[in-house]
């Protein structure tokens, strides 16, 4: 989704971030505090969800920090559905996801996908 708004406005993003950390130079505004908004729900820390809230809050505004908290909530259930339902990675896509993509974020590094796809 990300590769796609952006290609949309335009613009590059360095998908190296997802697994690197964001900061000034990926080329999402804002991308260090969103990430960190992320990171807090899905470690399940209300003061820390809170703080990021209030961070956003404040780069944001009102309508950002209810379209940022719109989509965390919506890929963090994905992923929880896929888990609970016990779809493997390699299959989630039916085969037709770009390589070149997990590639450059560096998704092929993660256990559950190397773990999906020695079989």
């Amino acid at each position: 989704m990300l590769r796609e708004s952006m290609q949309i406005e335009g613009k590059q993003v360095d998908l190296g971030g997802v697994t690197r950390g964001f900061g000034p130079g990926v080329g999402v505004a804002q991308s260090a505090e969103l990430a960190e908004f992320a990171e807090s729900v899905v470690q399940r820390d209300p003061s820390r969800i809170a703080a990021a809230r209030s961070v956003l809050l404040g780069v944001l505004g009102e309508a950002g920090l209810v379209d940022a908290s719109a989509v965390v909530a919506a890929f963090h259930g994905f992923v929880r559905i896929a888990d609970a339902t016990g779809i493997p990675y390699t299959t989630a896509a039916r085969g037709d996801d770009a390589p070149e993509l997990r590639e450059e974020a560096g998704v092929n590094g993660f256990p559950r996908v190397r773990a999906d796809s020695l079989g």
